[in-house]
């Protein structure tokens, strides 16, 4: 194969990495620019309005690079692969390359109007260089080259995380995600080694092979086991979710976004690969009238812990950040459930939800970030009166914690409905019926508590306005269309879910 070639089939990342280049150098240069401008001139208002400039720049050459990936993964061949297995190029993949690339084109549109990150051009090569990670992790069936793309990732996320100086609750985001992903980093590393040395080979495919003409042993169970840990550590399930709280609350709301919507759901198409496909044999069974020893089990545990965790402890919270991360837990619990159903359903099903969950979250952190910029925090009191202030953006709120809550007609009741209908479907004697009952729970506790945020945006508002008038809530307006935008993708993606459900089925092997 000819470097061309290969540039070619490659040609998605390199469009993002060249564009990351291209808006770093623009950064460089405007900073440069900016510090002379304020030396000379002296004026107070004139670094603000050219770091304004510098971001509207930066934004738009990393929107308009992230759009041409897009195209350069719609002219990608329908099938191939490179160096057995190392870059896989298949309708699957072309469409979670396509999704993480639109997340991340998302969350580049919410940095735009961020004050706080005062080096637009780094903060967004940064982002971009992060969702070439997501990319590699999505395009690969190579456990090194998912190792690659974790740490690329990784290391992107944790310098987003951290990136606004302004606040110490960043720095202490960026410092606590940093020790817990390290340590996931090296139960996945370690777990792979073990894997390797028990099977000879990194290649989900041939792992797959391995394992089905022999016996588990010892060591291989513990490399399994480990690689699922590592992996719990990227998806926030409990109890490895410790970081969650404090890096959704702490990072800038851009860095939040991302982390919960494409880090997620790149996250959940690799461990369903790994497990589907490269530990398919020793899937083992979590049936409550036939448990086997296996990954399924694990996962089922995970699950449910999760979905109690994340639901119970969200009912305490009264800051919106801190109450989302604790409903990721449980969404993570909930995606779950599809991947131990398995099969073609129950990944398409996981699938699915992580992607209307992330593309909910996207939006939910697009409002917190107007409420914050404009209020000074996000706290339940920050949004006390927002429907006065702004009826666009607390009727899309609604939207939002309405889809999470899984009301109809929107995505997310279809996606659980899915979800569930898949779990109880993979076993005839209904063996997963516990595993639906406790997130039928945790649905029922989460209700309760989104409905809390409504009534803070909607019933709240009647008080403070008898108490004095409030004034009307400003908002970017490139950032209320992606909210609008968002909103309209979700209560399409409710009446006709079978736009994308469908999409995701056919594109299964």
């Amino acid at each position: 194969m000819s470097y061309l070639e290969l540039l070619k089939l490659a040609s998605p990342e390199a469009v993002v990495v060249v564009t990351a280049l291209v808006v770093l150098a623009i950064g460089l240069a405007t900073g440069r620019a900016t510090s002379g401008v304020t030396v000379s001139t002296a004026q107070a208002q004139q670094p603000a309005a050219d770091t304004a400039a510098a971001t509207d720049r930066c934004s738009l050459i990393a929107a308009l690079g992230l759009i041409i990936a897009i195209g350069a993964v719609l002219l990608l061949p329908h099938n191939a692969a490179l160096f057995g297995g190392t870059l896989v190029i298949t309708p699957l993949t072309s469409l979670f390359k396509i999704i993480c690339i639109g997340l991340a084109f998302f969350a580049v549109l919410l940095t735009k109007p961020e004050k706080s990150l005062r080096h637009p051009g780094e903060y967004l090569a940064i982002l971009l260089l992060a969702t070439v990670g997501l990319m590699l992790l999505v395009g690969s069936e190579e456990l090194l080259i998912i190792f690659i793309g974790l740490e690329l990732l990784g290391l992107s996320l944790y310098v987003m995380a951290a990136f606004d100086k302004t606040d110490i609750r960043s720095a202490e985001a960026g410092l606590k995600y940093f020790l817990f992903g390290s340590t996931s980093s090296a139960f996945t590393l370690f777990g792979i080694s073990l894997v390797y040395g028990m099977s000879g080979t990194t290649s989900l495919v041939a792992i797959s092979q391995k394992l089905a003409s022999a016996s588990v042993q010892p060591v291989l169970a513990v490399g399994i086991v480990m690689t699922l840990i590592g992996f719990a550590f990227k998806i926030a399930a409990a109890p490895f979710h410790l970081w969650a709280p404090d890096a959704y609350q702490g990072a800038p709301v851009p860095s939040a976004a991302f982390i919960a919507s494409g880090s997620k759901v790149a996250s959940f198409v690799v461990l369903g690969r790994i497990v589907l496909v490269g530990f398919a044999p020793v899937h083992g069974s979590a049936n409550w009238h036939a448990m086997a020893a296996g990954w399924s089990p694990v996962l089922a545990i995970l699950s449910a812990l999760s979905i109690l965790v994340g639901n119970l402890v969200a009912l305490a919270q009264q800051n919106v950040r801190r109450l989302l991360a604790y409903s990721a837990v449980a969404h993570g619990g909930y995606t779950l459930i599809g991947l131990v159903a398995g099969g073609r359903d129950g990944f398409s099903a996981a699938l699915f939800y992580t992607t209307i969950y992330a593309i909910t979250l996207v939006g939910a952190f697009g409002v917190v970030a107007v409420v914050r910029r404009e209020t000074g925090g996000d706290n339940f009191s920050n949004f006390s009166g927002l429907y006065s202030r702004s009826p666009l953006l607390a009727g899309c709120m609604a939207i939002f914690m309405l889809s999470l809550a899984g009301i109809p007609p929107l995505a997310g009741f279809f996606g659980k409905f899915y979800l569930f209908s898949v779990a109880l479907h993979a076993d005839a004697g209904h063996g997963l019926l516990w595993l639906v009952a406790v997130a039928l729970f945790g649905s029922l506790i989460s209700l309760y508590y989104y409905l809390i945020v409504l009534k803070v945006i909607f019933v709240d508002a009647s008080s403070s306005i008898t108490a004095g008038p409030l004034e009307a809530l400003p908002s970017d307006l490139l950032q209320q269309i992606t909210i609008g935008v968002l909103a309209a993708l979700i209560l399409l993606l409710g009446i006709m879910p079978n736009a994308l459900a469908g999409r995701i089925l056919a594109a299964m092997p």
